[in-house]
């Protein structure tokens, strides 16, 4: 495979990852810092009626209601590459910026795209790919990519903005759980920790096919859980990694959200990489971020340490649900491919803050 080859002369085309600081998600600002950064900003807060989501608990994506049926879903994300593969990193990238629009239970009417390449770098073949790959995914979406901006930069950037429509009555916030919940994941961990293996040549082809096939499936189960009124909270697993995303949602509920280790559903070699110390740079600030917040049973080890905190690009949806509906939402991820979609905690009265059993 030559993602995980390094050029072998001068002229030879650089690889993706070897041209940015962090790839995917891992690029993202660790939590503590920009809390601390949006602390200090100058702006005064506007409020506004129509604006039901804004920045208040770090949710998904902004939304604001236009009429009492329909409300814009608008968002953006965009990062450095996570493979070398220039059509299946647009693949990724455009994936992940689409899953905040199905966190919030919308579904996606179109997008823009984002692109910043370094022109004297890379050839034009290779940042052609990049967008085919992102509107590859546009059109599985059944979406237009209606255009977009770019600019001449030192490191490859792709991402989208992405703009969704969604029914006020079923929108899904982040902040909406309640004890007694039951929390299912929607995809398996690890895609920081292959991403990690993959820039040290480690990566075998199983391994990438399977990092590939995780980070590019649409998060469409998301359109449909916001016809389940059992379904109380809803979000997406990114950046923070688990722990980071579920603190969020102990936050915005002001519960305890309960992760059971064991029951957590991982790509093939993650845990043998972790137990190796292969890790993203990302994962150890995210513990530095928010790990005070985070209570640990005595037999959780670094390498599950890892896994929760492991920057996941493109991850799963983690759904808040009552008992009763679990069933009906292991089915629906099921019915759309979700093979590895799993029951891995719940949420409980207490401060506001993840035990990991």
């Amino acid at each position: 495979m030559t993602t995980t080859t390094p050029p072998s002369s001068p002229t030879a085309i650089p690889r993706l990852t070897s041209l940015s600081h962090g790839g995917g998600c891992g690029c993202k600002i660790a939590p503590g810092v920009l809390s601390d950064l949006l602390s200090r900003s100058a702006l005064p807060r506007q409020f506004f009626p129509d604006l039901l989501v804004g920045t208040e608990t770090a949710d998904d994506a902004a939304v604001y209601r236009i009429n009492d049926r329909q409300a814009i879903v608008a968002t953006t994300d965009f990062f450095m590459p996570i493979v070398d593969d220039p059509y299946d990193f647009g693949r990724i990238a455009a994936t992940n910026a689409l899953s905040d629009i199905y966190a919030m239970g919308g579904r996606p009417l179109l997008a823009l795209a984002i692109v910043g390449m370094p022109i004297n770098v890379l050839p034009p073949e290779t940042i052609a790919r990049i967008l085919e790959g992102g509107e590859s995914v546009c059109r599985d979406a059944g979406i237009p990519l209606a255009g977009g901006h770019s600019i001449d930069s030192v490191e490859p950037i792709y991402g989208l903005v992405g703009i969704g429509l969604v029914d006020p009555a079923r929108l899904k916030r982040n902040a909406g759980a309640q004890a007694g919940d039951v929390l299912v994941l929607g995809k398996p961990l690890g895609v920081g920790i292959l991403s990690a293996a993959l820039k040290k040549n480690l990566l075998d082809d199983a391994g990438y096919a399977a990092m590939v096939a995780a980070t590019t499936q649409l998060n469409r189960p998301g359109t449909d859980l916001a016809e389940l009124e059992a379904v109380h909270a809803l979000t997406d697993v990114t950046g923070f990694g688990l722990l980071g995303h579920a603190l969020e949602l102990a936050r915005g509920a002001g519960l305890t959200a309960r992760i059971d280790a064991q029951a957590l559903r991982l790509l093939p070699g993650v845990r043998a990489f972790a137990g190796q110390g292969i890790v993203t740079g990302a994962s150890g600030r995210n513990w530095a971020s928010y790990g005070g917040q985070i209570e640990l049973a005595p037999g959780v080890d670094a390498a599950t340490r890892a896994v929760l905190t492991d920057p996941q690009t493109s991850g799963g949806l983690l759904v808040s649900v009552a008992p009763e509906a679990v069933g009906p939402v292991l089915d629906l991820f099921t019915r759309q491919g979700f093979a590895d979609a799993a029951v891995i905690g719940r949420v409980e009265a207490g401060a506001a803050r993840v035990v990991v059993d």
